[in-house]
């Protein structure tokens, strides 16, 4: 069946998702998630099987027709059987894209502040006799959604990892020197500033979201430098600054600075280290982009503005997207920013100098400053 057709007959709205190959549909009370050539979908906080991938042809994602009465059946009959979810009974509050099975958090200060946790609603005794209970505080908002508040940045690199390497500076050093200017500045405009490292100290890419999600961060930002492996000719061409948000790669040079950053937890022995994610992975993990997706937009939005006009330039359109492994964990909006090419001497020069990395500094801070307003004034038209 064509899925569009599908989506008209169960008053659904259609998504279709042209980079990582992927389709939503959203109903009043459901939201179910599959891929072109993956034989599973997600449906709120179940995973299922498909009897067939569904495939695309003629620019039409079709599905096969058992599969659609699988879909759209009662929710225990595509619950797993050994799922809460298929003895608890249904409840009336709609399930939100942001419930959806994503990937496992590294580690259980991830899980203390992830969205939606499973106590957070309780299931009626039964359907027809639900139990009141006492009413409770209101949830604070997730990150994303409130004032923005904490600052997390995150210095690429350091200690036994150096990170790029210029002519005669190493990125683990320039990043950690701006990012402490950063913070300087973004105290200045009243954020609460954390840095994943203040020293010269090797920390596991995992753990840097981690800690993000432990001090409950409003936004993820991780400095690096960019480099590339060419002749000193190709070098002194290619520089610019870059902006990576969390998603599906669309050109193999932006796969290939992702791995190139990932291969830093296979290198030093990360437990679960990997290069690129699979497209299951994209899959399940789209779930929770989608919940800070727009906030990523926004804050490299800004920051393409603030850095407009500087000494260094844009690389290409300025913004790209990755499978950068620092950003898989955070449970915020998150950014990584590639400030300029150690590997051009022109760039290197610049970050090398205090002026450089002050007004680099103060570019990031402007855009983080511009971000909140922005928030602030999106809130106000929803009367928050």
């Amino acid at each position: 069946m064509n899925i569009e057709d599908v989506a008209k007959a169960h008053n659904a709205v259609f998504h279709w998702y042209p980079v990582q190959k992927s389709v939503m549909l959203t109903t009043a009370k459901d939201t179910i998630r599959f891929a072109e050539g993956i034989a599973f979908a997600s449906w709120g906080k179940q995973s299922f099987e498909l009897s067939q991938a569904p495939m695309m042809k003629d620019g039409i994602i079709w599905i096969a027709d058992a599969d659609v009465q699988k879909i759209f059946a009662k929710p225990a009959a595509v619950a797993t059987p050994t799922s809460s979810a298929a003895t608890a009974p249904k409840t009336s509050a709609p399930i939100s894209s942001s419930s959806i099975a994503a990937l496992p958090p590294a580690s259980s200060a991830t899980a203390a502040v992830a969205p939606q946790s499973s106590a957070a609603v309780s299931a009626p005794a039964s359907s027809a006799t639900p139990v009141v209970s006492p009413v409770a505080a209101p949830k604070n908002e997730t990150a994303g959604t409130r004032e923005v508040k904490t600052i997390v940045i995150d210095p690429g690199h350091g200690g036994k990892d150096s990170g790029a390497l210029g002519k005669k500076a190493q990125e683990k050093d320039i990043v950690l020197a701006v990012a402490k200017l950063l913070k300087k500045e973004l105290e200045k405009e009243g954020f609460n500033v954390k840095l994943t490292r203040d020293k010269d100290v090797f920390i596991e890419l995992g753990q840097r979201a981690n800690l993000a999600n432990k001090w409950d961060g409003d936004l993820f930002l991780s400095l690096h430098c960019n480099a590339i492996d060419a002749t000193p000719e190709r070098k002194k061409q290619v520089q610019g600054y870059h902006f990576y948000v969390l998603r599906a790669p669309e050109s193999e040079e932006d796969r290939a600075i992702a791995r190139r950053e990932n291969k830093v937890a296979a290198l030093y022995g990360e437990k679960n280290a990997k290069e690129e994610l699979t497209p299951i992975e994209w899959f399940k993990l789209e779930a929770r982009l989608e919940k800070y997706k727009q906030n990523s937009y926004m804050i490299t939005e800004q920051l393409l503005n603030s850095f407009n006009g500087g000494h260094i330039r844009k690389l290409s359109g300025g913004v790209g997207g990755a499978g950068f492994m620092v950003l898989v964990g955070a449970m915020m909006p998150a950014v990584l920013i590639e400030l300029g090419f150690i590997s051009n001497p022109e760039d290197e020069e610049y970050m090398m100098t205090a002026k450089g990395q002050q007004d680099l500094a103060e570019r990031v801070s402007k855009a983080v400053a511009r971000y909140k307003e922005a928030v602030h004034s999106y809130r106000e038209t929803l009367g928050r």
